[in-house]
């Protein structure tokens, strides 16, 4: 069944790209065209090039590979999110220092963790598993380096990616086994960190208590909230046809990135939209049966499982941004929306899961 399972979800991932590749180009479309809009979607190419071949390579590795590399991928991660706080080293653009960029080319770490940190609380878990370790040894092993990460990439600031990184965290000792009466104890532990909403900047509270006026009160809504309803909303059932639509042109923020998906629902319509939904529900369906075909290899089941929902719940949460379901956040549309370190990372997931999910003989661990 595996056989005939990778080939759909390659084919379920190769459509995403592809509406990736149309949506890129038509969203980053200006009102005054020119170059830029050629440069755009070069780069997204270029991308895409680049990581079909990581992605490709990824596939290739073994869940034992992984389990070695994990410790000093994670704390790659970890230097490349101090470093890019360091004025000088990390770029900071609209108050938010994320980005290392050289060459014309940029480097986002908060992205990478992304890939490493499932992998390397997966191994520190499966070797608790084994010796039994206790509550309190778990909790430091477990939840240090997860509110580590998470707090670096809160200073950034990014809350949106520093929540996703949390969300992983849950989704990792959840797959993991963990028993509900640590999760609650867990949640219960960490609920002081909840007081760190206190010092939210004015803009991230406007965000959070913003968007309920796009139910209530529209004209106070959040501008990126009512652009983006207002561009959704004029797409009807069929759209206004690819590259026809006129909210990109400078009246709909980041259509390119963070809001992509409202350019699928002005030019590609209702049907547009929801053929998007019904790819990421396919892709999500599928990946599930891979994995629960994957007997007998806990490592690779955990981590694929996580990897798997960590995209998935990101495209969701994407969407459920643009429409007005959540506070507006920088949460960028995988595998649809521009942007270089986003697209290498998510396709080197999918890669490094069909590789997971690659039967080898002797390579079982117990459950």
């Amino acid at each position: 069944m595996t056989a005939s399972l990778k080939p759909l979800f390659l084919g379920l991932t190769a459509i995403l790209l592809g509406v990736g590749v149309m949506l890129v180009f038509s969203a980053s479309v200006s009102s005054r065209p020119g170059d830029p809009e050629v440069a755009y979607i070069a780069k997204h190419l270029v991308f895409l090039a680049l990581a079909a071949a990581i992605g490709g390579a990824a596939s290739q590795v073994s869940p034992e590979t992984w389990r070695r590399l994990a410790p000093y991928l994670f704390l790659g991660t970890v230097v490349l999110l101090v470093l890019v706080l360091i004025p000088g080293l990390g770029v900071k653009v609209n108050g938010a220092r994320r980005w290392f960029r050289m060459a014309g080319l940029s480097l986002q770490p908060s992205e990478l963790a992304k890939l490493t940190l499932p992998l390397y609380l997966a191994t520190v878990l499966e070797k608790q598993r084994r010796v039994g370790a206790t509550f309190r040894s778990d909790l430091a092993r477990m939840l240090g380096p997860l509110a580590g990460v998470s707090l670096l990439v809160l200073v950034e600031p990014d809350l949106g990616t520093a929540a996703l990184l949390m969300a992983t965290g849950a989704v990792v000792l959840w797959s993991g086994g963990w028993p509900l009466r640590r999760m609650l104890a867990a949640a219960v532990l960490a609920s002081p960190g909840l007081l760190g909403l206190l010092f939210l900047k004015p803009y991230q509270w406007q965000r959070i208590t913003g968007f309920v006026d796009a139910w209530t009160a529209p004209h106070l809504a959040p501008y990126q909230i009512r652009q983006s309803l207002l561009t959704l909303g004029v797409g009807g059932w069929f759209g206004q046809g690819l590259g026809a639509g006129w909210q990109k042109l400078s009246y709909l923020p980041e259509a390119n990135t963070d809001f992509v998906f409202s350019v699928v629902g002005e030019e590609l319509g209702l049907v547009g939209t929801l053929s998007v939904v019904a790819a990421w529900i396919g892709l999500y369906v599928v990946g599930l049966r891979l994995i629960d075909e994957r007997r007998g290899d806990w490592f690779a089941r955990t981590v694929g499982f996580t990897w798997l929902t960590m995209l998935v719940f990101q495209a969701a949460l994407n969407i459920a941004v643009v429409t007005a379901l959540v506070p507006p956040k920088g949460v960028s549309h995988p595998l649809i929306s521009y942007g270089g370190t986003s697209l290498l990372v998510s396709v080197t997931i999918l890669g490094a899961f069909c590789g997971l999910m690659r039967p080898r003989d002797g390579s079982a661990v117990p459950e």
